[in-house]
């Protein structure tokens, strides 16, 4: 008998804390599961109790709760449970050494791979082209307008009065009364925008040659934002009108319903009539030359 006991504490002073609990939980025929909803402790941390994992718990005082805890739920001696458990602590205390995180330029396994690096490479290049578009986009204004004054504006300028002699003895059709009115681009990339009185935009893009657009017949108070008025074509109801400029310029706010194009006068109009005064004063002196005839008769 004598020597049985001894064997029983021998065998309870070889196992460890966690060993022991471990061994009473089986022994009650506890799974870990009923213990943990026994005693409100999580698998894992009942888990790291019984590997005698004190240290990996989230403090000293868990450690020790914990055990305790688990102890009275099997029978077992909680205060003897809890100073095996401080010195468990003690000794890892003891024996864990500290750590130094170094980096070892050499060590392979913390180099990144080579085709991690050209990944990272790639993605870092996508985002430097995305956001340069991206930025390039938003402040960059929405058209870009030509240049109003070049060589073509400064050619187009110098035949302006030729043009506007040619078409003054021209025959002018008849005016067109009203109908639909349309703009025909009469060169290449002719933008334009067009929006009624409250901002709407109609329309905005640059036409092709020969394109034509037809303003709707809805439309409240149209209008017209182009640099290119020497290159749009008009006509209402069929019939052309004269077009918004001879020359190249920018013109914005222009009304465009038939009413308004039609009370447009032609380019040509006022240069005919300064010419037209200028010729008289040169013709006037003419009767006078005449006058001393009266006498001699």
């Amino acid at each position: 008998m004598d020597q049985l006991s001894e064997q029983f504490e021998e065998d309870q002073a070889v196992q460890s804390v966690g060993e022991r609990i471990r061994a009473a939980r089986e022994k009650a025929g506890f799974s870990l599961a009923q213990l943990s909803s026994e005693t409100r402790i999580s698998l894992r941390h009942l888990e790291m109790i019984e590997a005698d994992e004190f240290d990996r718990l989230p403090a000293r005082t868990y450690a020790v709760g914990f055990s305790r805890s688990v102890a009275n739920a099997l029978g077992l001696n909680s205060a003897e449970i809890a100073a095996d458990v401080r010195a468990v602590l003690n000794a890892q205390t003891r024996e864990a050494p500290r750590r130094i995180q170094t980096f070892e330029p050499g060590d392979p396994a913390r180099v990144p791979s080579a085709r991690l690096g050209w990944y990272m490479a790639l993605i870092a290049i996508v985002l430097l082209v995305g956001a340069f578009v991206f930025l390039r986009g938003f402040f960059s204004p929405a058209a870009s307008l030509p240049e109003l004054r070049d060589e073509t504006a400064v050619a187009a300028s110098a035949q302006a009065p030729a043009q506007t002699q040619a078409g003054a003895q021209a025959a002018t059709p008849a005016a067109p009364t009203g109908g639909a009115v349309a703009f025909t681009a009469l060169e290449e990339g002719v933008w334009v925008k067009f929006y009624d009185a409250a901002g709407k935009q109609l329309l905005e893009k640059g036409l092709a040659k020969g394109e034509t657009y037809t303003v709707p017949a809805d439309a409240q108070g149209p209008m017209v934002w182009t640099a290119r008025p020497d290159a749009l074509a008009i006509t209402v109801g069929g019939q052309p009108v004269a077009r918004l400029s001879d020359v190249q310029k920018v013109m914005k706010n222009v009304p465009v319903t038939a009413a308004a194009l039609l009370a447009r006068k032609p380019a040509g109009t006022a240069a005919s009539a300064a010419t037209g005064a200028s010729a008289s004063p040169v013709a006037a002196p003419a009767p006078a030359s005449a006058a001393p005839a009266s006498p001699t008769a």
